[in-house]
């Protein structure tokens, strides 16, 4: 204790009267914020007088001003103030202000207020000192080099339920043994050890305090007249404005970066729960209006009756949240009494406590949510609207159960409701991602086929997912088109860009292939003539938005043709990985197409890749969004697709999904579309040709060999069409086309006939007069045929038809 200065102080307290001086604690602008009752007895103002007062308010004009210099310059001052009396007169008395340091660097003063008379003793300073220390409001605890208590105030006294006596000479841990208080004695051995002040704070109970509370300790040294420490001066003070008031804002800060983070509503509305709780209550839910949810305005009537909302998240202080009314998913209705009703027709926060009219006639209404607020001891409740862009989205809802002393108040009101502003545009911008994503993917798929017919000439399977990207769907497409031979096109697509935009552009695309399919052009030409609508419709993008190159439709493209009677596929590709091939030995190989540009640059040539696939093997189409990622690249991407393919698997279905594990562990970055096609080849026995001469004598004897041909594959009820089909395009082909002539007949899923000459002229159907000898044959074979057409070849045209089989 030597060294402290205990002995003395007491020795003079002695000698004077057992009135004290009168103390009062201020903030840094002269604020009272606590004070002895002699402040009463002094000034003659009663205590709800003096409490909140700004103090020179007390003074005399001139006086005041000097109070405010003092206060300002933030130094200790004595000296003489005039003050005014309750009843008026004037009071001369002797003032020493003394600041008290803190960390943080929010200071307070401590205010002695003496009559002059009382100061005659030569030793006033300290006694002074003494009765500023005893009787300071706030707890004050000197200790010394060896973690002793030494002197304690009366409020340290009253807060520890002991006396000084009691505690003088004890050290900390003899006498606060709790854990909590071993980091008050380890901050008191740093100061001590540094000679450096220390703020530190903690949430722990006191003695003779009902509830944990916030304390701020300022601990700071005390030195003697050579400057060695020889103690330690705490000044602790109940911090719980500071402290919920930290937490609040830190918890804004946080909700920045927190909220919001995905276009997912569930999740931001989870991110927003979870924020909240545990941190500003112990029970969140996030509820929005089911009209809402399913993209449609919320009807204004609604929420003036009894309401229904969704619940879409919740959080809590206790795991799994039994505390929950109702489930996620789950919907709930709320009656005009409700806290939820209420926030929304007055778009406003709503604070209810427990014990308030309100709260027991909400209560009254619902007695599930009754047993489970009584069950788990709620004491207060806030609901605040979610509201974005005028349209109100639904309620988010606050219960604390813990801190029965510090109820939900306004101040978390007004914190409550501009993170729920945030959120709310959050949850707003993942509805309208969600509509959009939506629209985007049922368009996309309704521009997709539907229902693809099997076809003679390949076995396939495919898969089409949608891109799981806040940029929205984009524009990948693929088809199996049939064509005139019982051959088929195979095709894949990427338009550039996501959203309806490229939804739509796709769709524009698809049937623009099909089209061209329909004349039968080669695959090289079929993307030049692609080419250029890509380029007409930059053109007419940017028209219509004015927005220039940032308008340009841009897409890659693959297309293939596969003759199950030669084994021939020719490929040409725009910008667009090539196909893969899948031997029937399980070797996997890239197809060597030559390199196009993609489509939309116009100006530059196609080429078409020719080879001849092995019956049964498989060709994978595919766009980029299933070889590449944000965690591969392509070369990766294609390894990984070549390994995948050479898994051996009897089922198209199942290799595409094998294909889709392999590459994609979640959801995909970008579309991705997926075609497998195996193989089939028609038999000699399904194929018959004939070379036919150019001379209408010839006419009958093909003939001839056409019906005894149906004769030998059981086709003898086609004989009658098949004839008059024969005939006339024989006799066109010797009357208008040039050698060679040839004859096909294939036999598959329908009858095909084909004749071939060295004429690029093409026939056309004309309409036949009364009397006019001829223009009635290619009427005869459309009416006849199930359908017909022409294709140019290398060395000339062939004009096809086809009978569907009857057995």
């Amino acid at each position: 204790m030597d060294g402290v200065g205990v002995a003395p102080w007491d020795t003079a307290a002695s000698s004077f009267s057992a009135s004290g001086p009168a103390v009062v604690l201020t903030d840094a602008g002269g604020v009272v914020t606590a004070w002895n009752p002699d402040v009463c007895l002094l000034l003659g103002h009663s205590a709800v007088e003096i409490e909140g007062c700004r103090l020179d308010t007390l003074l005399s004009s001139d006086d005041a001003g000097v109070l405010r210099q003092v206060l300002t310059a933030q130094a200790a001052w004595a000296g003489r103030l005039t003050f005014t009396h309750r009843d008026g007169h004037p009071l001369d008395l002797a003032l020493q202000a003394q600041p008290l340091s803190s960390v943080r660097g929010d200071p307070h003063w401590v205010l002695t207020l003496t009559r002059p008379e009382d100061l005659a003793s030569p030793d006033r300073d300290q006694v002074l000192a003494d009765w500023a220390f005893t009787q300071c409001p706030v707890v004050q605890v000197i200790y010394d080099t060896e973690v002793r208590f030494a002197r304690i105030n009366d409020a340290a006294a009253r807060r520890f339920a002991t006396t000084e006596k009691a505690l003088r000479g004890r050290r900390v841990a003899d006498v606060f043994p709790q854990p909590m208080y071993a980091a008050h004695q380890r901050h008191l051995r740093q100061v001590i050890e540094t000679g450096k002040p220390v703020h530190y704070e903690g949430y722990y109970g006191l003695p003779g305090v009902v509830h944990e509370r916030p304390w701020a300790h300022e601990m700071g040294p005390v030195r003697d007249e050579a400057g060695r420490v020889c103690g330690v001066i705490v000044t602790t003070y109940e911090s719980s404005e500071q402290y919920w008031g930290r937490r609040r804002w830190s918890l804004l800060n946080e909700a920045g970066t927190r909220i919001g983070t995905t276009l997912d509503v569930a999740q931001t509305a989870r991110e927003l729960a979870e924020t909240l709780a545990p941190r500003l209550a112990d029970f969140v839910s996030v509820d929005l209006l089911d009209s809402v949810l399913r993209g449609a305005e919320p009807d204004p009537e609604q929420l003036h009756a009894t309401l229904a909302l969704r619940r879409v998240a919740h959080s809590s202080v206790t795991e799994g949240a039994p505390e929950a009314a109702v489930a996620v998913g789950g919907v709930s209705t709320h009656v005009l009494d409700s806290p939820y009703v209420r926030c929304l027709t007055a778009g406003r926060a709503v604070l209810t406590k427990a014990g308030e009219p309100d709260w027991d006639v909400w209560l009254a209404h619902d007695n599930l949510r009754k047993a489970r607020v009584s069950e788990y001891g709620f004491h207060s409740a806030l609901a605040v609207p979610l509201r974005s862009r005028g349209v109100t989205l639904g309620v988010l809802f606050l219960l604390r159960q813990l801190h029965p002393e510090h109820p939900l108040d306004r101040d978390d009101a007004t914190l409550v409701e501009e993170l729920a502003a945030r959120a709310a545009l959050s949850i707003d911008n993942a509805l309208r991602f969600t509509r959009e994503h939506t629209t985007a993917l049922t368009l996309q798929r309704s521009l997709l086929p539907q229902r693809l017919a099997e076809h003679p000439a390949v076995e396939f399977a495919s898969r089409y997912l949608p891109a799981d990207s806040p940029a929205g769907i984009g524009g990948d497409w693929f088809d199996v088109i049939p064509l005139s031979g019982a051959r088929v096109a195979l095709v894949v697509g990427d338009v550039v860009g996501h959203g309806i935009q490229a939804s739509a552009t796709m769709g524009r695309l698809r049937a623009a292939v099909r089209t061209l399919a329909d004349v039968d052009l080669s695959p090289d030409e079929v993307l030049t003539r692609l080419d250029d609508l890509v380029l007409r419709l930059s053109m007419e993008s940017e028209t219509v938005t004015d927005h220039g190159t940032e308008s340009d439709v841009g897409a890659t493209c693959l297309y293939a043709t596969y003759d199950p009677v030669s084994r021939r596929c020719s490929v040409a590709r725009a910008g667009h990985p090539s196909p893969a091939l899948v031997r029937e030995d399980g070797a996997v190989d890239f197809l060597d197409v030559p390199a196009g540009p993609p489509l939309g640059l116009g100006g530059l040539p196609f080429e078409c890749g020719d080879f001849v696939l092995p019956e049964g093997s498989v060709l994978a189409l595919f766009t980029d969004g299933l070889i590449e990622s944000r965690r591969y690249d392509i070369s990766a991407g294609l390894d990984t697709l070549r390994r995948a393919l050479g898994v051996p698997e009897d089922s198209l279905e199942s290799r595409c999904d094998n294909i889709l594990e392999a590459l994609l562990t979640k959801s995909p970055d970008d579309d991705v579309a997926l075609l497998l096609a195996r193989t089939r080849a028609l038999g000699d026995g399904q194929v018959t040709v004939w070379d036919v001469e150019a001379d209408p004598a010839v006419v009958a004897p093909t003939r001839g060999k056409a019906m005894r041909q149906l004769t030998e594959w059981g086709l003898d009820d086609l004989a009658f069409a098949t004839e008059l089909v024969v005939s006339e395009l024989v006799t066109n082909a010797i009357r208008y086309g040039t050698d060679p002539i040839q004859l096909r007949l294939i036999r598959d899923h329908a009858l095909i006939i084909e004749v071939t000459d060295g004429s690029n002229t093409a026939p056309h159907m004309r309409r036949a007069r009364t009397f006019d000898e001829g223009g009635r044959g290619l009427l005869l074979v459309a009416q006849l045929t199930q359908r017909w057409g022409t294709r140019h070849t290398h060395n000339g045209k062939t004009i096809w038809a086809e009978l569907p089989l009857t057995s």
